[in-house]
């Protein structure tokens, strides 16, 4: 599997508590923090929720 790094571009304030719930599940919590994890199908599905609080990069 290949390796995204996701990184938390705006804040979740005002948004829905899924959206919250989801940005924790993939280990963001503060603003400008990163995480590599694994790109498999549960992970993409996160990011396509939350896509407009985070930028993706291919490691």
């Amino acid at each position: 599997m290949a390796r995204i790094k996701i990184t938390q571009i705006k804040s979740v304030i005002d948004r829905s508590e899924r959206q919250k719930r989801t940005m924790q599940a993939l280990g963001l919590t503060k603003m400008n923090k990163s995480v590599e994890v694994e790109a498999n199908n549960a992970i993409i599905g996160m990011i396509r929720k939350v896509n407009h609080l985070v930028a993706i990069e291919q490691i």
